[in-house]
């Protein structure tokens, strides 16, 4: 499995994938012109046959804050790390960039809490941030859990290999982010 930056040919099937959760309510729609758009923010993992089967953006926000969204595997590929590998590359791209707080909003809490995010109150985000939500369904009423990660002492899964440790082999939360379900 390989983890690269997204081409522009790999547009149609980051859209298909993330549409493919979006569709059962798990992330926001993203139309395929959406994905051009935002091709430099995306990752892909991608199989020994060359295809894409996993996708992950870091949106930057401002000099201190990013956004980790669009995380998403085909549902034949996962339970195989693809994501925990896609989350990693999200945050050390963080890192590169010299983000400090790197959030997301998901469904899919104990997976970034395995990598090192913690729970934050939403209100700790700025207004910025719910630009996504307007039009969204569930704009009002909302169920996806805010998270947080410092990628400058993030213990994430898949930076160095393994995760990094904490006393009883639980996962490390020093350090300690991911939205709509992945958006």
């Amino acid at each position: 499995m390989k983890i690269r930056a997204a081409r522009v040919s790999d547009a149609p099937a980051i859209c298909g994938i993330v549409n493919y959760f979006a569709e059962r309510g798990r992330m926001l729609h993203r139309s395929l012109e959406s994905v051009y758009d935002a091709i430099r923010e995306f990752d892909v993992a991608e199989d020994a046959e060359g295809n894409v089967v996993g996708c992950v953006a870091l949106d930057v926000y401002w000099s201190d804050l990013a956004e980790i969204k669009s995380l998403a595997v085909l549902p034949a590929k996962r339970g195989a790390g693809i994501g925990s590998k896609l989350t990693a590359a999200a945050v050390r791209d963080a890192r590169r960039l010299g983000v400090r707080r790197v959030f997301t909003l998901t469904y899919e809490k104990e997976f970034f809490r395995n990598h090192g995010f913690r729970v934050v109150s939403r209100a700790k985000l700025p207004d910025k941030v719910w630009r996504e939500c307007i039009g969204c369904p569930k704009e009002e009423a909302c169920d996806e859990t805010a998270m947080m990660i410092n990628p400058n002492r993030a213990g994430v899964r898949g930076l160095a290999g393994k995760s990094k440790r904490g006393r009883g082999g639980k996962p490390s939360t020093r350090g300690v982010s991911r939205r709509h379900g992945g958006r």
